[in-house]
């Protein structure tokens, strides 16, 4: 495929209900920036669905969890852009204020079996009991009893006190202070498919709308806070610096020692099926 013979070109793009996400694609959204020949449709789903969407190589470019790479990488390849990578913060392992700080042997809500959030609490602690819940819906299934603890992601990293709750573990650190690397939590992934010239551009124009929406911070967050679920602009401003940083725009070499070494602990640890090495372009 060659978008340069093709001005129509149709790419649907799946990246999470977040404004980190939001953010990324905000100038694709509103053709900001020139297209290169690309029309992109945008999917937006939780990010366990498009794990599961990729799975079934139904979308051409996604976001997806890194855990959910490992079994996606003979259909995509890895995006340098794009990436969510915590340096030193990352999930975020929660209880009721109070309650027994303990994880082991402990009911925890997980927001999805291919989620990076699983993949580190299996690698931090191998005796609990998972409960797959919508990843908005784990507080509430904390608060309501349902589970002990939670695994927190997205804004929840940030405003998990709100709902009364305290913080057991902060997987990012953890990874950090086990490893002295970044935890990367996702990636956006192009379709092999596609063909060698349409992959280098879509991804140099994903590449540019990041740089767009970096150097045009106030308007790209006010679009992106239309997802933020509810967080003022102080808020949605710190959670986007978090995971919208210079790793975004290129992942570097601590950002791919992290992701090969979370995959590779993951083979070791017999929670991955084959040893994966990302293959980025």
């Amino acid at each position: 495929m060659n978008p340069t013979e093709n001005s129509d070109l149709l790419i649907r793009v799946g990246h999470s209900p977040d404004a980190d996400d939001a953010f990324m694609f905000y100038a694709l959204a509103h053709a900001k920036i020139p297209m290169r020949g690309f029309r992109v449709e945008h999917v937006i789903e939780d990010i366990e669905s498009l794990n599961q969407r990729a799975l079934r190589r139904e979308l051409e470019v996604t976001a997806v969890s890194c855990h959910a790479y490992a079994f996606l990488a003979g259909d995509y390849a890895v995006m340098r852009s794009g990436a969510s990578i915590g340096d030193q913060y990352g999930p975020v392992l929660v209880a009721k204020s109070g309650a027994d700080r303990r994880v082991r042997g402990k009911r925890i809500a997980i927001p999805g079996k291919l989620t990076t959030a699983y993949l580190a609490l299996r690698l931090f602690e191998k005796d609990f009991e998972a409960v797959f819940v919508p990843f908005d819906r784990i507080p509430e299934a904390v608060a309501e009893g349902r589970a002990d603890l939670g695994l927190l992601i997205h804004e929840g990293q940030i405003t998990f006190a709100e709902y009364g709750f305290q913080k057991v573990a902060d997987l990012g650190l953890w990874w950090h202070e086990r490893h002295g690397l970044p935890l990367p939590l996702g990636v956006d992934i192009i379709r092999r498919d596609l063909g060698g010239e349409t992959i280098r551009s879509f991804a140099r124009l994903f590449r540019e709308s990041i740089e767009y929406a970096l150097a045009h911070r106030k308007d790209a967050l006010a679009y992106a806070l239309r997802y933020g679920r509810g967080i003022d602009e102080g808020l949605g401003d710190k959670f986007v610096g978090m995971y919208v940083n210079d790793q975004t725009v290129e992942i570097d070499g601590r950002g791919i020692a992290g992701f090969e070494r979370l995959l590779a602990e993951g083979y070791e640890k017999g929670i991955l099926p084959e040893k994966i090495r990302p293959d980025f372009v």
